[in-house]
């Protein structure tokens, strides 16, 4: 599994590891029951901290993006949560904020939604 990490970034390290995998799983290239790298592979691959590893893992468990088991390891959960994670909810509700504030219509922040969702729109 490739993870790319931004070590300038101002999204903490753990958060990047949690948001593309959860990408991953949106876009269909990680499946359900996919077992994912361990917390000791993964970190030493990116070369971060074992630590940062685990807490993205059980961020994404505590989510239900995964399963982690003492003797499987970490896979893709095979049925996806249909509710989303509250800071999720919150970081929604600061870009709806944003977008009444820069005069957007409800349609035209919808339309933008559709076509983030389609993928026809960049990242």
């Amino acid at each position: 599994m490739l993870i790319h990490l931004d070590f300038d970034s101002e999204v903490p390290i753990y958060r990047q590891i949690r948001d593309q995998i959860v990408r991953g799983i949106a876009e269909g290239t990680l499946q359900p029951g996919e077992r994912l790298p361990s917390v000791r592979a993964l970190a030493d691959e990116a070369g971060i901290n074992m630590m940062t590893v685990s807490k993205s893992y059980q961020l994404l468990k505590q989510e239900g993006y995964i399963t982690l088991g003492r003797r499987s390891g970490a896979a893709v959960a095979q049925a996806q949560p249909k509710t989303l994670a509250e800071k999720t909810m919150a970081d929604l509700a600061r870009v709806v904020s944003e977008v009444r504030a820069a005069g957007w219509s409800e349609e035209e922040f919808a339309d933008l939604c559709r076509r983030v969702f389609q993928g026809e729109a960049e990242r």
